[in-house]
């Protein structure tokens, strides 16, 4: 195995994904180079643009020198050891309410074996402490604050292509993967429409894992830019601004709570500037609030926030 070609792979998907967003916006994405002991990133951020009010395209490359408990909690074989993790992770919050927000990541992680000093391409013993252990993870999800079944079924369609070179049954496993996932367990409800997610991918070996992670990352503009032109531009008012900023709300909750990410890099001794560059830049909470029935708002709660094959839609 050797890791050189996927640093490679998510530097160049974070160039080309940031120069289209820029198109798009017409604004620039702030750069900030950053480093710490065991490694570095690039954070390419974006606040208060024509498009994006807020959104950020992360690349890291980190190592460290034992795995934090939210890497190990499903894997306590490799508690105690070093790690080395490199990817790309995204999240756009457009202004206009009728746009969703998106997320999307792709990344390489890698518990280095014990012996000291041995790298991650080096170690040929068999036994398991003496080998590197690698895994691939990603996906890519939709949140929606008014919900549209073309841009859904789009996005999933999207999604589907990208794992239909790999096999028929990577789909269904990582849609269904994505809905239990993304699901706020306080709330008893999904975080948005879904997508696909994925984890501890190694099956079929390191070359068929790394190209099927790259068919999502390449897929991810496919699946969100042409949406994202169709809604950027329609008009809203103080009303549907006022229930984006309930709805995201639920984001919050979910990145603080839940994430894997996000606890990963807050627990690992992370940038937290990066790590939350995730949260949306104005959210509002309400006591007990419900959608008057019939409304817009109410329609998300009851068409699209639900268990939903959208490739029948």
């Amino acid at each position: 195995m050797e890791s050189s070609g996927a640093r490679d792979y998510f530097v160049d998907l974070q160039t080309r994904i940031v120069a289209r967003l820029e198109a798009l916006d017409g604004t620039g994405f702030g750069r900030d180079v950053w480093e710490r002991k065991g490694g570095g990133g690039v954070t390419c951020i974006i606040e208060q643009g024509q498009v994006f009010e807020r959104g950020g395209v992360n690349f890291s490359h980190v190592r460290g020198g034992q795995l934090p408990a939210s890497a190990t909690a499903s894997r306590p074989q490799l508690a105690g050891r070093a790690f080395e993790v490199m990817g790309v992770s995204l999240v756009l919050h457009p202004r206009n309410p009728y746009a969703p927000t998106v997320h999307m990541n792709v990344r390489l992680f890698v518990a280095l074996p014990r012996v000291p000093g041995v790298g991650i391409t080096a170690g040929n013993s068999e036994a398991p402490d003496f080998r590197p252990t690698w895994w691939f993870g990603g996906g890519m999800d939709l949140t929606p604050y008014y919900g549209f079944e073309e841009d859904a079924t789009h996005f999933h369609r999207s999604c589907r292509d990208a794992l239909a070179p790999f096999g028929a049954d990577y789909h269904p496993r990582y849609k269904r993967w994505c809905d239990e996932y993304f699901f706020l367990r306080h709330r008893g409800e999904p975080r948005g429409i879904g997508g696909i997610f994925f984890d501890d991918l190694c099956e079929g070996g390191f070359e068929h894992c790394f190209a099927l992670t790259r068919s999502v990352g390449d897929h991810f503009l496919p699946a969100y830019d042409p949406i994202l032109r169709r809604r950027k531009d329609v008009l809203y008012g103080e009303r549907e601004r006022d229930f984006q900023a309930y709805r995201r709300g639920r984001y919050v909750e979910f990145n603080l709570v839940y994430d894997r990410g996000t606890l990963f890099g807050l627990q690992s001794n992370g940038r937290a500037e990066a790590i939350l560059m995730s949260l949306p830049p104005l959210v509002k909470w309400r006591y007990d609030w419900r959608p008057a029935p019939g409304s817009p708002e109410a329609r998300l709660y009851t068409d699209f926030l639900t268990a939903r094959d959208w490739l029948e839609a």
